[in-house]
């Protein structure tokens, strides 16, 4: 493999792919990119085995020649160590050459660098075509879809289906849902489809997936039994799904409630921050005191004290009512909502209530109330 490449692109797919590539693995091989220069151009791969990123620099973007190449083939390349040469190096144009499959030549004319490579061969063997269920949406309405849901999954690992964004098709949309077992959250898009699915994807990976879109318009997922893959621009990406069956239905999420409360969102979310501030030995419980002519935000612990203020802003239907909540849940929700003015819907004290944009039917976030203190 013999090629003159555009620094800049370069550069920029070694970042991408890079991200896959955990910085300590048992097996050495992980810790390589794959560089493979074909007739599409140059492919670069990386994989932790769980999660697998393949970037193509073409040969040309629009007029400006980005490879010339004099000679065609594959090598693994240490990620961490070609990244950053490839950074600190000053040049705009890089020359690499891979000498009988051990040696991989790098430089600018200037810097000059040879790195110990491994013949592509024993490169992990991973299926990047598109196959089963495909359907294709707007990056930034998937953006957003991933956004308002993922946060709500478990970051521990104690169960496994806990940490994923549950990802399916139904009756023309795209519906997500994330859950630690003690809050919930639904995002749903339309998709033009008829086709189904339902999968469970690590709510991480996903975060890291919309984080990659830079400015692309589109992407397609590729859901197949074991694997999705997302493919926008000249990105893959390739991650494993959770296997089992969803601990959430749609019985879940109430639909009936004795209780309202409209608020705005951000006088809300300010005072249930300062009261939370008192609470975190309490892990963050805050009490919400509501009727028609009142709506008070208290904590207390018992090192720290005790306060209390007023919502000026609200309406209040129902009976007088108190509702105990972990306020970094609330908090949470609201932010991600990113509405205006926000509505809070309850059955009773000890119901899990629902914080909803009275704009926006597409999101739900549920969270389970604590014991009232």
């Amino acid at each position: 493999m013999r090629l003159s490449i555009d620094r800049e692109q370069f550069l920029k797919a070694l970042n991408t792919t890079s991200k896959a590539i955990v910085a300590k693995s048992l097996d050495p091989l992980l810790a390589n990119v794959k560089l493979d220069l074909n007739d599409r151009g140059l492919e670069i791969t990386g994989t932790n085995k769980e999660v697998t990123i393949q970037c193509l620099v073409p040969y040309r973007i629009g007029d400006k020649e980005i490879i010339r190449a004099s000679g065609l083939g594959a090598a693994l390349i240490n990620a961490r160590l070609l990244t950053e040469f490839i950074r600190r190096i000053e040049g705009n144009t890089i020359s690499l050459e891979v000498i009988d499959d051990v040696i991989a030549k790098i430089d600018d004319g200037r810097s000059s660098v040879k790195l110990n490579c491994v013949k592509a061969e024993t490169f992990t063997d991973i299926d990047l075509e598109p196959s089963g269920t495909i359907v294709t949406v707007p990056c930034a309405a998937f953006t957003e879809l991933v956004e308002q849901s993922a946060f709500a999954a478990s970051v521990k690992n104690e169960r496994a289906l806990l940490t994923a964004l549950n990802l399916q098709v139904k009756e023309g949309f795209l519906v997500a849902t994330a859950t630690d077992s003690a809050r919930l959250a639904r995002k749903q898009i339309p998709v033009d489809t008829e086709a189904t699915f339902n999968c469970n994807i690590p709510a991480r990976t996903l975060v890291d997936v919309i984080h990659l879109f830079e400015g692309a318009d589109k992407v397609t997922l590729a859901v197949s039994e074991s694997s999705v893959l997302f493919l926008f621009e000249n990105t893959v990406v390739c991650s494993r799904l959770i296997a089992g069956k969803y601990l959430v239905s749609d019985s879940v999420i109430p639909v009936m409630f004795n209780y309202y409360l409209d608020v705005n969102a951000q006088e809300f979310l300010n005072a249930i921050s300062r009261a939370s501030l008192l609470s975190a030995e309490r892990d963050y419980v805050v009490k919400l005191s509501m009727s028609e002519d009142c709506v008070e935000v208290s904590a207390r612990g018992e090192q720290t004290g005790s306060s209390l203020e007023a919502i000026q802003t609200f309406q209040f239907t129902g009976e007088r009512l108190e509702v105990s909540f972990n306020a970094a849940y609330v908090v949470d929700a609201l932010k991600v909502l990113k509405a205006e003015d926000v509505r809070i819907c309850f059955q009773s004290e000890k119901h899990p209530f629902v914080i909803k944009d009275p704009k926006d039917d597409s999101v739900t976030q549920l969270i389970i109330p604590m014991r009232n203190y």
